[in-house]
């Protein structure tokens, strides 16, 4: 069944495409900034804490459902629920996870669209065309649902080819380009003046700001977002997962890059804020507080890189390419997930799905586009704040509540033998049934009632 419908060929392959489905730009623009606005270091230390604590026990959760069912997650909740009505909100449970990635995929779009947009840019200005250079910048209407109609492109195209020969081998190519491009970034950012006060900001920790609630939902809120936890990207890509693997090694390598990654992110962007500010550039507002998140990425970065000559195009355009990739190794897994849904519960062929799942997300994106002020800020909010910590919650409730215990244990054996006298089988059912659950909700109440 797993080899009719697709397979990763390697672990690496696997790793590279779940990394690159949890390293997106909630690592690369959204943790940083995040970051920067909510005490530094503190929200670091929170965010380190939650992804270890409650991000990874929830993304195995994911993986082991979906190798041991071998299908989408509205089938695989279904598979392993032990009656009608838990059946039942298996059933609503993965269809309210691919309507949230699908539109967590159309607000992505309009992102990724502008981040494409600045990488032509700064080429634009290398081959000495500073007229389009000028219009690929501006924020205008044309310009934004061209670019987010290529970027929705690239992802149909890549996930057109299926589990290996798409998702697979571009994830197996992205991803050492990313990790090149940023470790070379965040070496030339810091030897710029300026960099070491950023370092401080990012590295010295208010413990006072630590406890505040609102920091730690927030960094739930990108613990989750930065993973793609609750939509069921990771539980389709567990399904294409070989029985042989070792799941708690594949899940914690996952998490360990996709978490520095963001880490290694911060060591760029906010060096990058204070030697801005070095070179004369505001980073603060006028109540002393920095900047919105997205003023820092399109407006105070390129306002860095116009004061280096030559060498700030380079940059600039080797960081909104970064950005882009990051973008599209995402986007793949986003997309997928209504698609596997699609083909396996309706019998579309991938062709068919691919292209009218990824039509109707495109239009999902013009619609928030032509209503951005209204729209945008709303559907980021109620998917990534509200709709992935309550799916998150689900997943909790299916596995340490839901699905037979020894059951899941079987499905473990299968990859890693010796699992049940590890420390992962001793701390892990428990800690799915209790303490994720408990902790999940206990922060989404405080996101509502504040």
């Amino acid at each position: 069944m797993a080899s009719a419908r697709g397979e990763f060929g390697s672990r690496f392959g696997f790793i590279m495409a779940a990394a690159g489905s949890a390293v997106g730009l909630g690592n690369i623009w959204g943790f940083p900034t995040q970051a920067a606005s909510n005490g530094g270091a503190a929200f670091l230390l929170v965010y380190l804490v939650l992804a270890f604590c409650l991000a990874y026990p929830v993304l195995m959760a994911e993986l082991i459902i979906g190798r041991h069912a071998h299908s989408n997650a509205v089938s695989a909740l279904q598979k392993i629920a032990p009656g009608a009505r838990s059946r039942r909100l298996g059933t609503t449970t993965g269809v309210v996870g691919f309507i949230t990635a699908s539109f967590i995929l159309s607000f992505y779009a309009v992102i990724a669209g502008w981040m494409m947009a600045h990488c032509l840019a700064a080429a634009a200005n290398l081959l000495g065309a500073p007229d389009i250079a000028a219009w690929l910048v501006n924020m205008g209407t044309t310009r934004n649902i061209l670019f987010m109609a290529l970027f929705m492109g690239l992802t149909v195209g890549i996930i057109n080819g299926g589990v290996h020969d798409g998702i697979e081998r571009w994830s197996s190519r992205l991803m050492p380009v990313l990790l090149v491009t940023m470790v070379l970034l965040v070496v030339y950012v810091l030897t710029l003046d300026g960099a070491m006060e950023g370092l401080k900001v990012y590295l010295l920790p208010d413990f006072s700001a630590a406890i505040s609630p609102q920091l730690i939902v927030k960094a739930l809120g990108a613990a989750f977002f930065s993973l793609s936890l609750g939509v069921g990207t990771m539980l389709v890509y567990g399904s294409y997962v070989s029985d042989k693997e070792n799941l708690p090694v594949l899940g914690g390598l996952v998490t360990l890059i996709d978490i520095g990654i963001a880490v290694l992110a911060g060591f760029l962007v906010l060096p990058a804020m204070y030697v801005a500010q070095h070179s004369g550039v505001e980073i603060f507002n006028s109540a002393g507080a920095l900047i919105s998140e997205d003023t820092l990425i399109f407006t105070v970065l390129p306002a860095l890189f116009d004061t280096m000559g030559i060498a700030g195009v380079v940059v600039s355009f080797a960081f909104f390419a970064l950005m882009s990739i990051a973008a599209l190794t995402s986007s793949i897994s986003m997309l997928e997930v209504p698609v596997a849904y699609t083909i396996e519960s309706q019998g579309w062929t991938r062709h068919r799905a691919v292209l009218l799942i990824g039509f109707a997300i495109g239009v999902m994106s013009l619609i928030i586009l032509l209503n951005f002020d209204t729209l945008f800020g709303l559907v980021v909010s109620v998917t990534t704040r509200y709709s992935q910590p309550l799916l998150g919650f689900m997943y909790c409730l299916f596995c340490g509540w839901l699905w037979h215990r020894d059951s899941i244990l079987q499905e473990l054996k299968n990859g890693a033998p010796d699992v049940e006298s590890g420390f992962f089988w001793k701390i892990w059912p428990g800690y799915i049934r209790y303490v994720c659950p408990a902790v999940i909700m206990i922060i989404f109440l405080q996101a509502i009632f504040g």
